[in-house]
């Protein structure tokens, strides 16, 4: 089919049908006075509530239409963003564009614009948002199971519904649509030495699980209270599914061909070229983004409007495939990769942004059980890079750090400050659990799906103690 499908009859009121975004499309790109002009429509519905000290603290919703007009001149071009959508604020966006356009530098780099594109069908999927009384009563089971055992609950649920539309003068429209909700909470005990994390993820409320929430985050609180300090130093880790994705994460965000082929990555092979075809972590490890993971209703869009395609990025411990956008593909003489990393942004999918780390069958309980002594870690915070050459970060443990001795997790630890990067771990890999969905915390998800397993590595560097909780 040349185009989208009709989209789920279920969107909240204020997201832009696909009739409706292409008809804003048409109006801006017919009051465009460029050779070229692109329109980017984002629709979004946002709904959230935020408890803490074990009450429901605020609760908002809000809706905006964003459209951004892109003119170009020749090489150069100029954008213009307005959220007002009659014909003269339109005409008025597209024009300021393109005089921009005419005074910038120009881009050498700079691709012409697609023509029309062939995208897979829309996936029948709810696109709502819950009530304020839903939410209130998630927030509650978090915050009663917190009071009835003398601690306190903080948490936030987030809630996002959209849609967003892509068209061009050459006659290219994209449009997609999606829903992701998320709920973490962070459960402390009154002396302030014992913290608990969880998250439950999901495209719909209904998937959300607050109870299991709850129980986790407070078995976590309670067991983390008056940790003891030990040495910084090598540790058999077991990381929990969020302090996988945490890092794991890193990788997609490192594998760029054009800084792997030009030398400035990890992903740049000695003596020129790239590592695809090379081993570079354990055989275990297979790293993949899959439309069928994503949010959307249709698997989404690139920046450029080019439909998402699976991509695997590591198979096996082997690479498999970088991220080549559409001018380092030309000019590398390579196909561009099907994979996000752009796209129509805000709620609407126009970029897959998913990322699944293939799991095993060994239970995280089987892990603790099988391990002499070593760490558990909940969840890392604070992650910042130190060198992206072997894709080395810092950052903190966080929510719950325990030690294990002879196959039992026996008392809470202080948090360790750790130096590391997931390469060197997933070298060092003895375990994988099941992947489930998760929450990476930090944004690093950008609002998409991540999903990860459990795993258990040999030598994980943890550098220095942190006092803080």
């Amino acid at each position: 089919m040349s185009d989208f499908g009709p989209r789920s009859l279920y969107a909240p009121a204020g997201i832009l049908t696909r009739a409706e975004a292409q008809e804003i499309a048409l109006r801006a790109l017919r009051n465009s006075p460029a050779e070229e002009t692109r329109v980017s429509i984002n629709s979004t519905a946002r709904a959230d509530t935020r408890f803490a000290l074990n009450q429901v603290t605020t609760s908002g919703e809000n809706q905006d239409t964003q459209v951004t007009i892109t003119a170009y001149a020749g090489n150069r071009a100029a954008s213009v963003n307005t959220n007002r959508l009659d014909e003269a604020s339109l005409a008025a966006a597209a024009k300021q564009a393109y005089e921009i356009a005419k005074l910038v530098p120009p881009n050498p780099e700079r691709m012409p614009e697609l023509g029309a594109q062939r995208y897979p069908a829309t996936r029948e999927r709810s696109i709502t948002l819950p009530t304020p009384t839903e939410r209130a009563a998630a927030s509650k089971i978090v915050t009663e199971l917190a009071r009835a055992n003398e601690l306190i609950a903080t948490g936030f649920i987030e809630c996002r519904a959209g849609a967003s539309a892509l068209a061009n003068s050459k006659g290219l429209f994209a449009y997609d649509s999606s829903s992701s909700v998320t709920m973490t909470t962070t459960v402390r005990s009154p002396d302030g030495t014992g913290s608990g994390w969880a998250c439950t993820d999901g495209n719909t409320f209904s998937d959300l699980d607050p109870a299991r929430v709850a129980a986790t985050a407070v078995q976590k609180a309670k067991d983390s209270r008056s940790p003891v300090a030990i040495e910084p130093g090598r540790y058999t880790t077991i990381l929990e599914p969020t302090a996988v994705g945490n890092l794991v994460q890193l990788i997609a965000g490192a594998m760029q061909a054009r800084s792997a082929d030009e030398g400035r990555s990890f992903f740049s092979k000695q003596g020129g070229g790239n590592k695809i075809g090379l081993k570079v972590v354990d055989e275990r490890v297979t790293l993949v983004t899959d439309p069928a993971d994503s949010p959307s209703t249709s698997g989404g869009y690139d920046g450029d409007g080019i439909p998402l395609e699976k991509v695997t990025w590591i198979e096996n411990g082997v690479v498999k495939n970088l991220n080549y956008d559409r001018f380092w593909a030309q000019k590398q003489g390579v196909p561009p990769t099907r994979a996000g990393g752009g796209g129509g942004g805000g709620g609407g999918g126009g970029g897959a942004r998913s990322l699944r780390l293939l799991g095993g069958t060994t239970s995280l309980a089987d892990m603790v059980k099988n391990t002499e002594r070593g760490i558990l870690v909940t969840r890392f915070w604070y992650i910042r890079g130190v060198d992206p050459r072997t894709i080395l970060y810092t950052g903190l443990t966080r929510d719950g750090t325990f030690l294990i001795e002879n196959g039992k997790v026996t008392r809470p630890i202080k948090n360790f400050r750790f130096n590391e990067s997931p390469i060197f771990f997933l070298n060092n890999l003895e375990a994988m659990g099941p992947t489930i969905r998760i929450n990476a915390s930090e944004n690093l998800s950008a609002g998409g799906a991540v999903y990860m397993p459990p795993i258990k590595v040999r030598d994980f560097t943890f550098s220095s103690l942190s006092d803080a909780v």
